[in-house]
């Protein structure tokens, strides 16, 4: 691991993504499998390369990732966070480009827990007077 350029953590709902940055081609790793593969969706590949692609660093390091918790979804979006905070590491001057675009905001939002003595999170059990 001492190739490494930056190695930052990401965070969203309950996934959890450890991004390492080295110099390379551009290759993207999710937990020893292409991202192309790991994560199918266009959408959430292109959502999740947002701050290389606005830092203009395509080609310029191999991502190698380690994504734990959560679904597809909130993978993508640790991912994100974490690529983000890796690319500042790299280079300072990227900071005020990820801010402005919120990449570097932890989306905190989780499920609420369910509540004891009723059936979901917010859900009563039906009211009846008698």
């Amino acid at each position: 691991m001492a190739n490494d350029i930056a190695v930052a953590t990401g965070r969203r709902k309950t996934a959890v993504a450890s991004v390492r940055l080295r110099p390379g081609e551009g290759k993207c790793l999710i937990n020893d499998t292409e991202a192309d593969v790991y994560i199918t969706s266009d959408a959430l590949r292109n959502y999740m390369m947002q701050p290389v692609v606005l830092t203009e660093n395509t080609g310029k390091y191999d991502i190698v990732i380690s994504a734990k918790g959560g679904g597809t979804s909130g993978q993508a979006g640790a991912i994100r966070h974490g690529l983000a905070r890796a690319l500042i590491l790299a280079d300072a001057s990227a900071r005020e480009v990820l801010k402005k675009a919120g990449c570097l905001t932890r989306d905190s939002r989780m499920k609420e827990r369910k509540k004891p003595g009723q059936p979901g999170a917010r859900k009563r059990f039906q009211f009846s007077k008698r």
